[in-house]
């Protein structure tokens, strides 16, 4: 009897360590620009994902397995986040990849998982190309460059009527499709794009550029552009009193509110495309929004709302996924169809596009010192200004 109870008790806490072996955590590594000149939006992005892990994990993880995301540098440079990835699939043996920031990262990334059979999650990279190759395992949850700018079209057609359009560009990847992409539906639309000039990223005096602007006249200045150039081209537009029906941004840099803080005065009535917008009645956009203004205080852009969002989609699909094998894991993703806090997540394969998230997308206006939604109208926050007043009408 004395044996077989002490077999019995054997077997239980067998059987109880073997139920508690069960529960894991699910470890993925991230890569960011945690350094260097897109630090900013590596750690807005960065944050926003420890807001949905702790949410995630909250509610019981994915299948009772708590998600556990270590962050990795890649300094915004593609070489690095080249071998981040393969480490992290190789090595690793990581099942799916997802995060960076920039399309020249993303696009070194995407190489890499399609070629491991791993699939990669885009989540703010817009250069068309990425999810235009063929790829069976590379995702996109933003829109790509072609449709940034789709909102800020509608608004410039209904309200602004402009004839003419000069285009101001960074020579990055980003920079580079979104103007020519700009470029090319101006002249659907009916506008004569009158220049288009490239500048280097960095640059610190834009004058000499700015000057062939002004000779130009156009009715609208278009600016694709990260935060810091974002805000001096304003800055040095002032100081030049060039006047125009419209100064426009091409979301990224213009979109985010360190955009007002470095262009101080000179961001007023700035109109720029964007993704996303807490006023946007999404399920559980204002709750991201809120919490983390609370515990970092300062908001979020849309490229923290696209990383929320996206850790959602991931664990949605390793829920939804036969096993943690990556063929497993895409076939998941594919067949997503969900709300996010950023707005709809499908991948679907048309226009040329494989994997692709569409959606529509929006325009702030910068009114009173803050970004407001003004288009569409249905989502406007606050009414828009225009005409805009001239720099010597202001106060």
């Amino acid at each position: 009897m004395r044996r077989t109870a002490a077999l019995l008790l054997a077997l239980l806490l067998v059987t109880a360590w073997s139920g508690l072996a069960l529960a894991k955590d699910i470890v993925l590594a991230v890569p960011l620009p945690l350094t260097g000149a897109q630090a900013k939006f590596g750690e807005i992005i960065k944050k926003s994902y420890e807001i949905a892990q702790e949410e995630i994990n909250a509610k019981g993880g994915v299948k009772g397995d708590k998600l556990v995301l270590n962050f990795e540098d890649s300094q915004g440079k593609p070489e690095i986040a080249r071998s981040i990835v393969e480490k992290l699939i190789d090595v690793d043996k990581q099942p799916v990849v997802f995060a960076e920031y920039t399309s020249a990262c993303a696009k070194a990334v995407a190489a890499v998982a399609e070629e491991r059979k791993t699939p990669y999650l885009v989540v703010a990279s817009a250069a068309d190309e990425i999810t235009q190759q063929n790829y069976k395992y590379v995702f996109r949850l933003n829109p790509s460059n072609a449709y940034y700018a789709s909102g800020l079209l509608g608004f410039m057609a209904n309200v602004v009527k402009p004839q003419t359009i000069a285009i101001l560009y960074e020579s990055s990847d980003f920079g580079t499709s979104g103007a020519e992409e700009m470029a090319k539906s101006a002249e659907k639309a009916g506008m004569k794009v009158l220049l288009k000039e490239k500048y280097e990223k960095g640059a610190v005096d834009f004058k000499p550029i700015l000057s062939k602007v002004k000779a130009a006249n156009p009715d609208v200045i278009y600016m694709v552009s990260y935060v810091m150039d974002a805000a001096l081209l304003m800055r040095q537009i002032k100081e030049l009193r060039i006047d125009a029906k419209l100064f426009a941004g091409g979301a990224a840099g213009f979109a985010i509110p360190e955009f007002v803080d470095n262009a101080k005065d000179a961001a007023e009535y700035v109109v720029t495309a964007t993704l996303w917008s807490p006023q946007v009645p999404f399920p559980g956009a204002k709750e991201y929004f809120e919490k983390y203004k609370a515990k970092h205080g300062s908001e979020p852009s849309y490229h923290g709302a696209l990383a929320y969002s996206s850790l959602y989609v991931i664990a949605d699909a390793l829920a939804r996924a036969k096993s943690l094998k990556q063929d497993d894991i895409r076939d998941a993703l594919k067949a997503t169809d969900m709300m996010t806090a950023f707005g709809p997540a499908k991948f679907q394969d048309k226009d040329g596009y494989q994997n692709q998230n569409f959606m529509e997308t929006l325009v702030l206006q910068v009114i009173g010192g803050k970004h407001q939604t003004i288009w569409p109208e249905k989502y406007a926050s606050a009414k828009y200004v225009f005409p805009i007043p001239k720099w010597r009408e202001r106060k």
